[in-house]
């Protein structure tokens, strides 16, 4: 069995911003050398997601809408307060909040050398605590 890895980084522009990696994700499985076997990408923050979604721009903006909306900023959180081990006010509650709804990562199936996702099928590195320099990785595994 062979096993590829390799980490991205990414710099974000907004505080919460749909970032779409799906040519990247094919264009690593391609050049990988595995013609059937899993891709996995994962985010390495606890404020960004991964997901899996249409790739249209007004769809995109309704997603980091709803995210924003559903987790409210002025609410009383228990994590925002001094965090001794950073030194500082912990602000950002509602970003880890929002990572929960989305998790971190998605995979999908190789076959024949092609990462096999639906017609409509996009997938999002997804900022929540920007903008922010981040991370993650690819791994795929198989034959």
């Amino acid at each position: 069995m062979k096993n590829v890895y390799k980490e991205f980084n990414l710099v974000s522009k907004n505080e919460t911003e749909l970032i779409n990696i799906t040519e990247n994700v094919h264009s690593f499985v391609r050049t990988s050398g595995i013609k059937s076997g899993l891709v996995f990408v994962i985010s390495f923050h606890t404020t960004t997601g991964i997901t899996v979604n249409e790739p249209l721009p007004d769809l995109e903006s309704d997603i980091a809408t709803f995210l924003n909306k559903i987790v409210d900023e002025n609410q009383e959180y228990r994590h925002a307060r001094f965090l001794h081990s950073d030194g500082q006010m912990a602000v950002n509650s509602p970003s880890h909040l929002r990572q929960a709804l989305l998790g971190f990562e998605v995979f999908f199936p190789i076959e024949d050398g092609e990462i096999k996702t639906g017609s409509r099928q996009s997938i999002y590195f997804v900022e929540l605590d920007g903008p922010q320099e981040r991370k993650y990785c690819i791994k795929a595994i198989g034959e």
